[in-house]
């Protein structure tokens, strides 16, 4: 029997055999059953139902008050095509963007079912038995792994992230590994608010400045040193290495390795201190020392001392042989 992994029972293929309408909806008319889904500080997901291909999708616009506003439009379309061009198994399927007179701007992508990374960290953490049964550190940083596959596909074709952290690492009921939120990602040779170009190449290799002066796109607690120093040092995938490495902490450690009291404090712990090894925070854990050896390389302060690749650093980490 169709089971949808997430406890609430059998799921069944729906809405497969009627007739298409005479008359076929076009834009957001093609959606019904909207539901709420997330809403995050620009922008809302809803779930619908998409009459055409009987499926059931996932909607994000903007938040009302953000309609008219050219600079968040412009990121959530950067999101949109960024998302859409870059076809990976590690990143959602985009199936439509479009403008809408009452809904705006909109684009809609894959429904996955599950949650992200740091609601599985926080049970891991609080010692729920199931989730920590499900979810052993190796499997912990198999998920990290798998992430990390989407961003060297994505900094093939000249993209960083710029956001990674647990919260935009989605975590599918049946095994599959998302990363989500290209929101704020830096597109070689594009200026942040520009329109995108057609098609994302890995040969645009002469990088501009895509953050306006006083910018810090991404989320404090994973920043770089370079991404809060913004007018000392160049943002490259490299940035992407010590984000994923501030992730990597967390999920073997359990805690963020650079969280102050307030914002400027952690800045300050970013850019000056140095973290205990993971395996001293938690040594029931039984943390390879070659994982930590990995983790700490790839949240160097001078990013010439980390990992210069994504790849390199996910060698390494492939290679480190856990306890049984």
């Amino acid at each position: 029997m169709p089971q949808t992994g997430d406890g609430q029972g059998p799921i069944f293929l729906t809405a497969t055999d009627y007739d298409l309408p005479k008359t076929l909806p076009e834009g957001v008319a093609k959606y019904t059953n909207f539901r709420p889904m997330a809403t995050g500080g620009t922008g809302v997901l809803r779930t619908c139902f998409d009459q055409i291909t009987g499926r059931t999708v996932v909607m994000k616009t903007l938040l009302r008050q953000f309609l008219l506003d050219a600079k968040e439009n412009r990121r959530l379309l950067r999101e949109a095509r960024v998302t859409a061009q870059l076809q990976h198994p590690n990143t959602v399927p985009v199936y439509e963007i479009g403008r809408d007179p009452v809904q705006g701007l909109y684009f809609t992508m894959k429904r996955v079912s599950g949650e992200n990374l740091f609601e599985i960290l926080k049970r891991v953490a609080t010692k729920v038995p199931e989730t920590v049964a499900e979810f052993p550190l190796r499997r912990r940083v198999d998920i990290v792994v798998s992430a990390g596959l989407a961003l060297m596909y994505a900094h093939a074709r000249g993209v960083i992230h710029r956001d990674v952290k647990p919260e935009n690492i989605w975590v599918g009921n049946f095994g599959e590994v998302i990363l989500l939120d290209w929101g704020v990602a830096k597109v070689w040779g594009q200026p942040d608010d520009a329109p995108l170009s057609p098609l994302l190449t890995a040969q645009q290799n002469q990088p501009q400045a895509l953050t306006m002066a006083g910018d810090r796109p991404g989320t404090p607690l994973y920043m770089s040193p370079e991404q809060i120093n913004v007018n000392r040092a160049a943002v490259d995938e490299r940035t992407d290495v010590f984000s994923t490495g501030v992730v990597l902490y967390e999920t073997t450690a359990l805690r963020e390795p650079f969280r102050g009291r307030m914002i400027q404090e952690t800045f300050e712990n970013i850019l000056h201190d140095t973290p205990p090894v993971p395996s001293a925070i938690r040594p029931e854990e039984r943390i390879p020392p070659a994982l930590d050896a990995v983790i700490m390389k790839a949240i160097e302060k001078n990013p010439a001392s980390r990992y210069q690749t994504m790849r390199q650093m996910l060698d390494a980490l492939r290679a480190v042989e856990f306890p049984e």
